[in-house]
C-alpha cells in the first residue's frame, strides 16, 4: 500500500514511518520543515510538505495514498481546545478525500478518561465532546463512515523511549523547576503505558485490517489498544523520577495537585487502567519492548 502518514516527522510519526517501510509499504509523509523532508528521504519516505491548517495539503497527500495514518497532532496544552478543533477539521478532511473509496483511515486518541476504577477497554466509548472533553477524533472518525471509509482509532497510553514519556515527561520537567517529585494521595493510581516500538506496529496493523474488513467487528468504527502494560502506579513513577534528579519525593493532595502540578493536575491523580487483549486477539500483535519504569531509570532528561 501507499500510505499517507500525517505527524510523519514527529514521536509517533516517525516510528509508523519505519514499520511501514520495513513491513514493504510505500509512504508519503507530511512534512512542514526542510528538514523534515530531508528525514523522511533518508529514511526513504516520499514527502508531502505541508502541516495540519493546510488543508490542500492534506487533500493532496490523501488522494495520492491507498490509505491514510493521522498521527499529527499540536500538544500544546495551553491552547488545547484550538488544537482538538484542528484535528477536527483535518480528520474531516481527509475523510472527505477518502469517501466513497473504501481506503481506509486511522486516526489517534488517548485513553485516560475513558474509564475510572477498571481497565478501560476497546468496547468502551469515550465521552461526548465538550468543552471539558474537547478532543473529538474519534468521534470525528466515526463519522467518515458514513462516507464510505474504513475508519480505525488507535488509542495511545504513556508512549515512551528514553527521549520522551507522555505525560510523565511533563512530570520529569515539573520535578526540575519544583525541586520535588510529586504524587497524589497515596500514588496507587495507575497509568497504563507503551514503548514507542510496541505502539507503531498497531497502527500498521490497524490500517491493513482496516483494508481488508472495514473494521474489527464488521460495523462502524474499529479501536484498538496500544497498550503493553495496563497499569504503571504514579507513585513509582515519582519515585523513579526523584531518584533520576536526586530530589525528594513526597505526596500531596488533591487540592494541592493544581496548583503544584498545573495542566498536569488534572491527570496526575486520575487511575488510568487500560487493556489491550482485544486489540491482541484481533490484530495478533504482542508487545516485547521494555516497560515504563525500565525506560525511566534511563531517562534522556536526567542527564545534565
Amino acid at each position: 500500500m501507499r500510505v499517507f502518514v500525517t505527524g510523519a516527522t514527529g514521536f509517533i510519526g516517525t516510528a509508523v514511518v519505519e514499520d511501514l517501510l520495513r513491513a514493504g509499504h510505500q509512504v508519503l509523509g507530511l512534512a512542514r520543515s526542510d528538514a523534515g523532508a530531508e528525514a523522511l528521504i533518508a529514511a526513504g519516505a516520499e514527502v508531502q510538505r505541508g502541516d495540519l491548517e493546510d488543508l490542500e495539503s492534506l487533500r493532496s497527500g490523501a488522494a495520492q495514498s491507498d490509505g491514510v495514518i493521522h498521527t499529527a497532532f499540536n500538544h500544546d496544552f495551553s491552547k488545547f481546545q484550538a488544537n482538538c478543533e484542528m484535528d477536527r477539521i483535518a480528520i474531516e478532511t481527509l475523510g472527505d478525500t477518502l469517501a466513497g473509496s473504501g481506503r481506509p483511515l486511522v486516526v489517534t486518541s488517548g485513553l485516560l478518561l475513558l474509564a475510572s476504577g477498571r481497565a478501560a477497554t476497546e468496547e468502551d466509548v469515550p465521552p461526548p465532546v465538550s468543552a471539558a472533553y474537547p478532543r473529538s477524533s474519534e468521534a470525528t472518525g466515526a463519522a467518515q463512515v458514513a462516507k464510505g471509509v474504513p475508519v480505525a482509532v488507535v488509542r495511545l497510553p504513556q508512549v515512551h523511549d528514553r527521549r520522551k514519556m507522555g505525560l510523565v515527561s511533563y512530570a520529569i520537567a515539573i520535578a526540575k523547576a519544583k525541586g520535588v517529585s510529586a504524587y497524589v494521595g497515596d500514588g496507587k493510581n495507575r497509568w497504563s503505558a507503551a514503548h514507542l516500538l510496541d505502539v507503531a506496529p498497531v497502527y500498521r496493523l490497524a490500517l491493513e485490517r482496516a483494508a481488508a474488513n472495514g473494521d474489527a467487528k464488521g460495523t462502524g468504527i474499529a479501536r484498538y489498544h496500544a497498550v503493553a502494560e495496563e497499569g504503571v502506579s504514579v507513585g513509582d513513577i515519582a519515585e523513579a523520577i526523584g531518584r533520576g534528579l536526586k530530589i525528594p519525593v513526597k505526596s500531596i493532595s488533591p487540592e494541592e495537585a493544581g496548583e503544584h502540578f498545573g495542566f498536569l493536575g488534572f491527570f496526575v491523580g486520575f487511575d488510568g487502567l487500560a487493556s489491550s487483549a482485544l486489540t491482541q486477539q484481533w490484530l495478533g500483535w504482542r508487545p516485547t519492548q521494555v516497560g515504563l519504569l525500565t525506560d525511566l531509570e534511563h531517562a534522556r532528561d536526567f542527564e545534565a
